[in-house]
């Protein structure tokens, strides 16, 4: 008889367990842990010490990420609050910038927009983008976390690319897309590809929703109208 066909049949026929008590309490088992023997109580007791101890360690990590989630959730809370006052361009980039280095604590930023008529070409973020790059933006369902972008999105970062090792690729949407959102970290973990995108799409959204009130794409929903 195989072990596979003993533990179904104890499964089925559970009144085993009463009719030989006796057998289960004089039942000598080796220790999970060691050479010595324990019996078999001795050992369920063990088996479930250890699933409390997983059970703890798994309530501990989710504690974990809700308080983790608390903190970020009161950093864009932040942020929303510092862009409810901007008035114009330059102080939504300002505001933006310094919320993403100072309270979110990413080193270095990037941005771009296209497709908005009468955009100052002095500024970097209206720098001309290749219709590559406008692409990848116009694929991302969602913010893109990992170690790899395009060359020509990499170069965003000048000298300092060469050193950037994990990045978060942010769509900026309205009725059509509009720019990207880069942020990198020399931490190839900061951002990783299972990490979860929902904060970074909030901040997208919180972008664009402040360049609309600002009337910096007026003209281009009406382009697009």
């Amino acid at each position: 008889m195989k072990a596979e066909d003993v533990a179904q049949y104890l499964q089925e026929h559970p009144q085993f367990f009463n009719d030989y008590a006796d057998l289960l309490a004089d039942i000598q088992i080796s220790h999970p842990q060691s050479d010595k023997v324990i019996s078999l109580n001795e050992r369920q007791f063990i088996s479930l010490r250890e699933r409390n101890r997983a059970l703890q360690d798994k309530l501990l990590e989710l504690i974990s990420f809700g308080e983790e989630n608390d903190a970020i959730g009161e950093k864009m809370h932040r942020l929303a609050i510092a862009l409810i006052s901007v008035a114009n361009l330059d102080e939504l980039l300002n505001a933006l910038y310094f919320s993403l280095k100072e309270d979110f604590s990413v080193p270095l930023v990037a941005m771009r927009f296209w497709k908005i008529p009468g955009a100052d070409p002095l500024k970097v973020e209206f720098t001309p983008t290749s219709e590559d790059v406008q692409a990848i933006a116009e694929s991302l369902p969602q913010p893109y976390c990992g170690n790899h972008i395009a060359d020509e999105i990499k170069q965003w970062f000048g000298e300092s690319s060469e050193h950037l090792h994990s990045f978060a690729m942010i769509p900026l949407n309205t009725s059509q897309t509009i720019g990207l959102l880069v942020l990198g970290s020399p931490d190839a973990e900061r951002f990783y590809p299972e990490m979860g995108t929902l904060h970074l799409k909030r901040l997208g959204e919180l972008a664009c929703t402040t360049l609309a009130r600002c009337g910096q794409l007026e003209n281009t929903e009406t382009a697009t109208a």
